[in-house]
């Protein structure tokens, strides 16, 4: 049964709902169908909230750092915010010019309803209109998430439209791997990375459309180190997308508790983020900070619709899913 997540400004109450299998547990809230807790043991078999994320539903509602968030129709950024299809150009809301998980009105901003529940599973359904966030077509959208024995999440995304539009979902969950309650250990995480390149971006993170190699750079996790090892040559932290061309296309190891994340999917591409700083205070009263946890967020290449070179999120039927696997 759900519980009360409490109550939005304009009075619509939000809802929680737990789901579990074997000895992990999940939370999820019908407010942007995001994920708010993730029960793992550790090698001493005791359990860790491993996500980021706030007591109830206000802090996702004041909040900019889109916590958990199922995101929507587009994930990460595009260029000026416009894109062209069959021959007409489609304009988006924008910050600070350029879109960004689809403007102010994501998908991590409405109440999803629930289409089923099941003791290890849950689906959430949301109807998005022709022109909603800018983009064209009526879509129908799900997003599940489903946990498997031994000790396994994935979210799968299903949408349809009635023409063309976009599809690039992701999930912006915040991974500390010691506990959702000790920031100071996030950095000590190591991150694996078979990644070669990255896509090359300007200063204001839109890709330039070149592939980079990570040879003989802080972006080269191919053998796995710390996350806080090389994160000073970036003035914001890690914000960097990968090529996907393997599995598992991540793997993330905490040395204090022995958990381990690996990560499989069907995307082409994984961003990894590193937030210089979460101004929301997040569950039990913590006030996570600088660099608390790493977003592993699986998805198209950002601003894929402007490079036709790359593989396209431009589809009436859409089918993606992410696994995050763990062990300890």
């Amino acid at each position: 049964m759900p519980e009360n997540f409490g109550i939005l400004p304009d009075g619509r109450s939000a809802q929680i709902y737990t789901i579990s299998c074997g000895s992990v547990t999940a939370q999820i809230t019908n407010y942007g169908a995001a994920l708010v807790r993730l029960l793992v043991p550790d090698k001493n078999g005791t359990l860790a909230d491993v996500v980021l994320g706030c007591d109830d539903v206000t802090g996702y509602a004041e909040g900019f750092s889109y916590l958990g968030a199922t995101i929507g129709r587009n994930a990460n950024r595009i260029k000026n915010g416009c894109f062209v299809l069959e021959g007409k150009t489609w304009s988006l809301p924008t910050f600070m010019g350029h879109s960004l998980h689809s403007g102010p009105d994501c998908f991590h901003r409405r109440l999803w309803e629930v289409e089923s529940q099941e003791e290890n599973r849950i689906a959430f359904y949301l109807f998005s209109p022709h022109g909603d966030q800018g983009f064209p077509g009526n879509a129908h959208v799900r997003v599940t998430y489903t946990l498997e024995y031994p000790a396994s999440l994935t979210i799968s995304y299903d949408a349809s439209c009635d023409r063309m539009t976009v599809f690039n979902m992701t999930n912006h969950s915040y991974f500390n791997l010691a506990g959702h309650d000790r920031p100071e250990l996030a950095m000590d995480q190591t991150l694996m990375l078979p990644a070669r390149h990255y896509t090359h971006c300007n200063h204001a993170n839109i890709p330039t459309g070149k592939l980079r190699k990570v040879d003989g750079t802080p972006l080269d996790f191919r053998v796995p180190k710390p996350l806080g090892q090389d994160i000073r040559g970036f003035f914001r932290g890690y914000d960097h997308n990968f090529e996907v061309f393997c599995a598992p296309c991540a793997v993330l190891c905490d040395p204090h508790s022995g958990r381990t994340m690996s990560v499989t999917t069907d995307c082409p591409g994984i961003q990894i983020y590193t937030p210089g700083g979460i101004r929301t205070i997040g569950k039990g009263g913590i006030r996570y900070g600088k660099y608390p946890a790493v977003c592993l967020e699986t998805q198209f290449w950002p601003d894929a619709v402007n490079h036709p070179e790359w593989a396209q999120p431009f589809t009436k039927d859409y089918h993606s899913q992410t696994t995050f696997q763990f062990s300890w």
